[in-house]
């Protein structure tokens, strides 16, 4: 299964979770990342919060949609408030969508150890869903009860 994690720059939240998703991923789950509007570079910050974590950072880069053209994802899932708004390209065609909205860290305004503590409390929250998403019976349930159950996820 190919999940893609979607943001507006896709630069902080969605290669967080890209990340973390293939961390923790068991055999046969994938996560991969674009923007809407992608900035072209992944945040420093993003990496080296991945990095203090144990999280390879390996492949990581900032791309658009387009990347995937070829090879559509299975579920979509947007993790910033633009995205959520902004409709998924025509060929993510059958793909679940869901909306796990995450405030950004980049956006934290204080010392280095309070916009470490942002990206860190991201990071946990991200942790958090991509462990209950590892819990969901795809295989056992249907497809609207898919979509209901990654929606659940993302309020937590």
């Amino acid at each position: 299964m190919r999940v893609l994690f979607m943001c507006t720059a896709n630069s902080c939240r969605s290669i967080l979770s890209e990340a973390m998703f293939n961390h923790l991923a068991p055999v046969d789950f994938e996560a991969v990342s674009s923007g809407s509007v992608p900035k072209g570079t992944v945040l420093p910050r993003s990496l080296t919060t991945l990095e203090r974590a144990g999280i390879s950072i390996k492949g990581l880069s900032s791309k658009g949609s387009d990347a995937f053209e070829d090879c559509p994802p299975d579920i979509v899932i947007t993790v910033c408030d633009k995205a959520a708004g902004e409709s998924c390209p025509i060929y993510f065609g059958s793909a679940i969508k869901s909306h796990w909205g995450l405030a950004d860290p980049s956006d934290v305004e204080g010392d280095e150890a309070e916009v470490e503590a942002a990206f860190d409390e991201t990071l946990a929250r991200i942790k958090q869903r991509c462990q209950a998403f590892f819990g969901i019976p795809f295989g056992t349930i249907t497809r609207d009860e898919i979509k209901r159950e990654l929606d659940r996820v993302g309020t937590l």
